[in-house]
């Protein structure tokens, strides 16, 4: 039994699917039936039923994953461990990133990484924060870059490394652009689109609201901000973005309102850490030239 086949598992169960999880592992999808397969034969138990376009787990699959996750997690101490004494940094880094920390923070700092550790194999995936946070206290990510909570968890360590202004923003033609002198007040009698409503951003938007006592009409909601940003810019209703991401289809609000979110890194003290993981908070850390 290869250790191929016990990944190939856990993206399945991941995904739910053969194909999703074959894209993400990048090989065909009959191979990883094929490696299924291998499990289901050296267990003598059948993994997944077909459900449609996709796969259904069985109950012996959902007792079966929790076990071959920590078999996993305790495999990569091991490589870690000996990693450690051979001063060595290579292996796979597996990190998770929002999409916007991923597609407009990090890129840089990623390419200097890989040219500075090519023995390292890095493993990127693009999650919500909120998944991701949960990810590193599951043992399942070594290392993600997300929008730090605004309350954080004691068992994890925190980095910030960018500071993020919020701002509302409306699109050009919206009645709320024409006016002046706007509070929150005022923007709760039109529609609103934010993220859901367990995202960290939409958390801090509410706080505000709160405080004063008033609640937005929230109409629709939408976790890719980039996607907000695009149906915000058709006049479906305003929202709250990273500033970074205001364009010439969207027109800022002037509201004497300074909000923030923070940006960086976490990731478990009490999980052996990596040579790799460590080289790459680092390199976060170091001052920009």
């Amino acid at each position: 039994m290869n250790l191929a086949a016990f990944e190939a598992f856990v993206k399945v169960m991941e995904t739910g699917s053969i194909s999703l999880a074959a894209d993400q592992l990048f090989i065909t999808q009959p191979a990883v039936t094929k490696r299924i397969h291998s499990l289901e034969e050296y267990f003598g138990v059948k993994l997944f039923e077909s459900a449609g376009r996709g796969v259904q787990a069985t109950h012996a699959a959902h007792s079966l994953l929790p076990k071959v996750k920590n078999w996993l997690n305790e495999l990569g101490d091991i490589h870690h461990t000996l990693s450690h004494e051979q001063g060595q940094i290579q292996g796979k880094l597996k990190i998770g990133t929002s999409h916007h920390i991923g597609l407009h923070h990090l890129p840089a700092h990623l390419r200097q990484y890989v040219l500075q550790y090519p023995d390292v194999t890095l493993d990127v995936h693009f999650v919500d924060s909120e998944q991701a946070h949960e990810q590193v206290i599951a043992g399942d990510l070594e290392l993600a870059f997300l929008t730090l909570p605004p309350h954080g968890d004691e068992r994890l360590n925190y980095v910030t490394i960018w500071n993020d202004p919020l701002v509302f923003v409306v699109a050009p033609f919206h009645p709320l652009a024409q006016q002046k002198n706007l509070s929150l007040d005022d923007l709760v009698h039109y529609p609103s689109l934010l993220p859901s409503a367990q995202t960290y951003t939409t958390q801090i938007t509410m706080a505000e609201f709160e405080k004063r006592g008033v609640k937005p009409k929230i109409t629709m909601s939408n976790n890719p901000l980039e996607s907000i940003r695009m149906l915000v810019s058709i006049g479906l209703g305003w929202s709250v973005l990273p500033q970074t991401l205001v364009n010439h289809d969207l027109q800022q609000l002037n509201i004497p309102l300074e909000m923030n979110r923070q940006l960086g890194m976490v990731w478990h003290p009490g999980r052996t850490q990596s040579k790799a993981a460590q080289a790459l908070v680092e390199l976060m850390q170091q001052p920009k030239i």
